[in-house]
């Protein structure tokens, strides 16, 4: 089994609301068609130009108070913001002839102290045995301390990696991988040891810009925590062949191995 992790910056443009790139979208659908059925996966995306703006507008991160009227709103306006973003993904999938049933995240994990404390995964494991490609995305979330809070698509993976192991988990960003500093400054690091995540979060630390969800320094975080589960790929879901690559073990981008 192998999850795929669809980042926002991929399938959107971030700096323009409710913007979504159907073509970047359809190659990556059709790279996941050349190794379906022979291979399982769970796709997960992320917020993009659809979650993140109004997260933002509406302080979900912040809980139900102050203001728990507004809250209440802002809470069902990112959720349905994001149903309309993963419809769009569903359709793209199901034209390609890939069996992908959607999972509402909001429905199915409860939050606290910024990551899962309790998700339902009975069903996910069903509709893999059942050949189906479950469809997961970042999402707000019924929190048990601030009432309300968003979960993102790196927290769904690293809880899902924890309870069902899958072989590999691949992000697809907008870079080639992880770098030693800005894409366009630093090197580009081919694979990191999970003892040196640390380090490199604090170097890169204040990255994150609009992403509500914490940017780089976040995923790097979930990817530490993965890695005891799982090899960890990050590369370019912008480049067609870049995703194929992480599947079969030797593409472009940053690997993180499994640490036991």
């Amino acid at each position: 089994m192998i999850i795929i992790k669809l980042g926002g910056s991929v399938i959107s443009d971030k700096g323009k609301p409710y913007s979504f790139d159907r073509e970047t979208v359809e190659e990556i659908a059709d790279e996941i068609a050349r190794f379906y059925p022979d291979e399982d996966f769970i796709i997960v995306h992320g917020g993009g130009s659809y979650g993140h703006p109004l997260a933002r507008e509406y302080g979900i991160r912040e809980g139900i108070e102050p203001n728990p009227e507004l809250k209440r709103i802002g809470f069902s306006r990112v959720h349905q913001a994001m149903l309309e973003l993963n419809d769009k993904i569903m359709d793209i999938l199901l034209e390609k002839r890939l069996p992908a049933f959607s999972v509402s995240t909001s429905s199915v994990f409860i939050t606290q102290d910024g990551s899962v404390a309790y998700g339902d995964v009975e069903v996910i494991k069903r509709l893999i045995s059942l050949r189906f490609i479950p469809v997961l995305f970042g999402d707000v979330a019924v929190d048990l301390e601030k009432g309300i809070d968003i979960l993102s698509g790196d927290q769904i993976i690293t809880y899902l990696a924890k309870m069902l192991r899958p072989s590999k988990v691949v992000f697809l960003m907008d870079v080639d991988g992880i770098y030693d500093g800005k894409p366009d400054e630093g090197s580009l690091l081919w694979e990191i040891k999970v003892e040196e995540i640390e380090g490199l979060i604090s170097k890169l630390s204040g990255s994150a810009g609009i992403d509500v969800t914490g940017g780089i320094a976040n995923k790097l975080r979930e990817a530490r925590e993965i890695a005891q589960f799982s090899e960890v790929w990050f590369v370019n879901g912008r480049i067609p062949g870049r995703l194929g690559g992480a599947v079969l073990g030797e593409g472009t981008g940053t690997r993180i191995p499994k640490t036991s």
